[in-house]
């Protein structure tokens, strides 16, 4: 693996019987307009996020601290609106709008975006 500014380069190795998988790939990526890594990261995204809270979530993306999602939803059941999780992290400036927009993605409907 060779990490670049935040990119990471990764070399995949496959046989004659994992062919159709990358066929699989290339087709969901011309369909979805997206690069073959593209792809592949929004499935391996899907498989390690599935089920998982936006807390967590959030955390995983390394966005958070376990700490900040424990204090956020403590205020959330002191508090007596129906204020969401992410929306508190945002007001205490633990995270930005957009990261909890892209965790709600990947929450929701994975790579779908």
């Amino acid at each position: 693996m060779i990490e670049e500014g935040g990119h990471v380069q990764v070399t995949l190795y496959y046989n004659d019987e994992d062919q159709y998988l990358l066929e699989l790939v290339d087709s969901l990526a011309e369909r979805d307009r997206k690069s073959r890594s593209a792809v592949i990261m929004c499935i391996l995204e899907e498989h390690f996020e599935r089920g998982k809270r936006l807390g967590e979530i959030l955390v995983d993306m390394r966005a958070v601290t376990t700490q900040d999602v424990a204090e956020a939803l403590e205020e959330q059941k002191s508090g007596t609106g129906s204020r969401k999780v992410g929306e508190i992290l945002v007001e205490k400036g633990c995270v930005q709008d957009e990261t909890v927009r892209r965790a709600l993605v990947v929450q929701g409907r994975y790579c779908r975006s």
